[in-house]
């Protein structure tokens, strides 16, 4: 991995996983343009209730797709192919094992985590329908996002972006013929998906046992290994709570809507959550390049590669995401008509939104990658410190925002707090690339 340039290996890592995660997008994307289209503000305000929910799910396939994943590049890099692949077998096991555990708590209180939102009526309703289906397609909800990290992890960024962009395919024809077609409101959108997922998850699992990978697993490599456990959920933990943060949020934000407003300013939270989505997959994208190229020279001691990463992987984000930000204030009403052109109401409360709500955005940017980086080289630590100040500077501003000003104040809790965290993010990853220029590698100090 390091004999060649790091930049030409970063950009090789990045076009097709950048290009893999906007295709993966298109899961929730394309559901919410179907949905918005041909069931309104109603349905799109069932799914972002349902959506929290969702998010815990992807997070723990998260959690075991990267913490294996890194771990796994580690041990690449100190020459223990041995390890890479009992860490490999560990985290499959480890995620057969979390699918019936998930199912069982879906089933058992799906609705409370509904009405704790204030779901009622129709979007109670339409929400139940979602989740009724993730019960049995969680177990590859939790494959589909975890598998495309291990991929990328035994050096194969193509065959992740391809089984990603077939999914994506099944998905868009699946949600036409279920909800356009045959009129099944969210339950064709949760099976379209869930379908969908389940090709991206078997045919990943069967790349590990073909010629074509680097780890091939065999039957008998499947020892659970106990002592890998803790170190790979440690690596993980932050990106599940990345997810969890967001799935926090997204709960809050439907609550506090549903108080201070209408179901409508729910569906424009609901539009604004998809016209994100772009954003946060191609800052993921970058973030999960990063990971395995950072990983691999962590486990050499490569601190010069791992400065240049860091680099590149930052500024690529927060650019991207202020052109991003400029384009969505030139044309609001052209993007939200993508999802709903027939509410007059309904577009005006996502405009709204954009202006207020997304203008410090290209923050999120810094703050993924610097969480990425920090798991990356097993410092689980302030990875998690990164990713739970997110939430933790973000509550005391959603508390007192709607006091003072209702809805707006609503609005704008988030890219101040955004500010907020990126100063002391800031500080504390300026301090820490300081420490690599400076002195000798130093595992503990890295």
């Amino acid at each position: 991995m390091i004999e060649k340039s790091i930049y030409t290996q970063f950009w090789r890592y990045a076009i097709p996983t950048i290009s893999a995660m906007l295709v993966n997008g298109l899961y929730q994307v394309v559901d919410g343009i179907f949905i918005g289209q041909y069931m309104g503000g109603d349905g799109l305000a069932g799914i972002n209730i349902a959506w929290p929910v969702i998010s815990v799910v992807l997070g723990l396939g998260m959690m075991l797709g990267v913490g294996t994943g890194a771990l796994s590049s580690i041990k690449q890099g100190e020459g223990d192919i041995a390890g890479a692949k009992k860490t490999l077998a560990t985290g499959f096991m480890a995620l057969a094992a979390l699918s019936p555990l998930v199912a069982v708590t879906l089933w058992q209180y799906s609705e409370l985590f509904l009405r704790i939102q204030g779901a009622e009526g129709r979007m109670y309703d339409l929400a139940l329908q979602y989740l009724e289906i993730l019960i049995v397609a969680g177990v590859f909800t939790l494959g589909s996002i975890a598998v495309p990290f291990l991929l990328r992890n035994d050096d194969s960024p193509n065959t992740a972006t391809l089984l990603m962009v077939l999914g994506a395919v099944i998905n868009i024809v699946l949600d036409y013929w279920f909800i356009a077609l045959l009129g099944w409101e969210l339950t064709g959108a949760a099976l379209a998906t869930g379908i969908a997922q389940a090709v991206v998850t078997i045919l990943g699992v069967a790349y590990f046992f073909s010629g074509k990978a680097k780890m091939r697993l065999r039957l008998c490599d499947f020892k659970f290994q106990f002592g890998l456990l803790p170190r790979i959920l440690s690596i993980g933990l932050a990106s599940f709570f990345m997810y969890a943060y967001g799935s926090f949020m997204v709960a809050l934000h439907n609550a506090l809507f549903a108080e201070y407003g209408t179901v409508t300013l729910v569906g424009a939270y609901a539009i604004l959550g998809y016209i994100v989505a772009f954003y946060y997959l191609i800052v993921e994208g970058i973030a999960n390049a990063m990971q395995p190229l950072l990983s691999y020279s962590y486990g050499a001691r490569r601190q010069d590669n791992m400065r240049k990463l860091l680099n590149v992987a930052m500024w690529s984000s927060v650019l991207g995401g202020a052109l991003f930000v400029a384009l969505l204030n030139l044309f609001p009403n052209q993007t939200v008509a993508i999802f709903n052109s027939d509410d007059p109401q309904l577009l005006t409360h996502t405009v709204d939104g954009i202006q207020l709500h997304l203008f410090s955005m290209f923050l999120d940017g810094f703050i993924v990658v610097a969480a990425a980086y920090y798991q990356a080289i097993s410092h689980s630590r302030k990875a998690l410190f990164v990713t739970l100040g997110n939430m933790l500077i973000q509550l005391p501003f959603l508390y007192l925002m709607p006091k003072l000003w209702g809805v707006t104040g609503i609005w704008i809790a988030y890219p101040l707090s955004n500010i907020a965290l990126s100063l002391v993010v800031g500080a504390m990853i300026w301090r820490d690339i300081r420490k690599l220029t400076e002195v000798p590698f130093n595992a503990a100090t890295a």
